[in-house]
């Protein structure tokens, strides 16, 4: 991590790490897309992250601690990233932004349903989502309780390609 910093206040030191443009876009892609690939980053940003802008953000991620890099063992000049527990922990972090934008900014519907669902569902979904991305990121073991309920990112998911499928139809 950085160790020459502005000052020791915890909002400067946190935007330090996450405050540029792209950081908790990769992020977000990362938890609610289940984008681990450079090229998935690359390719299903909304946003049209450069490749070399990507490779940075990557290589900072890393830097400060808040994703993992490894080589996939699928294909030999893939890499995969993981998100760490530092950075699941801005999921509560990314719902409060969210539901900020939704309140003061002209967002659209189908991108928005699933920052209303993570509002409504409150620090029970997160928790719930938190768990899940521990398992899929960190390798740690569901609970069995989280193993009969149908995963958070699929219920996001589903509520986004209804809202698409709805808005395509009228």
């Amino acid at each position: 991590m950085n160790q020459h910093h502005r000052s020791g206040c915890p909002v400067n030191l946190t935007l330090e790490v996450v405050g540029d443009k792209w950081s908790l876009i990769v992020l977000r892609d990362m938890m609610f897309g289940n984008r681990r690939h450079f090229r998935e980053l690359l390719t299903h940003s909304e946003e049209g992250i450069a490749s070399n802008i990507l490779a940075d953000r990557l290589k900072r991620l890393v830097g400060d601690g808040l994703i993992t890099r490894a080589d996939d063992p699928s294909h030999k000049q893939k890499a995969i990233y993981s998100l760490t527990e530092m950075a699941i922990e801005l999921l509560p972090v990314l719902a409060h932004i969210a539901a900020w934008g939704r309140k003061w900014l002209p967002v659209s519907e189908e991108l928005s349903i699933r920052a209303e669902l993570l509002e409504k569902g409150g620090p029970v979904m997160w928790n719930r989502f938190m768990e899940e991305l521990r398992a899929d990121h960190l390798g740690e073991p569901l609970s069995e309780a989280a193993t009969r309920r149908q995963p958070v990112r699929e219920e996001l998911q589903a509520a986004y390609l209804e809202v698409v499928a709805r808005n395509a139809a009228s």
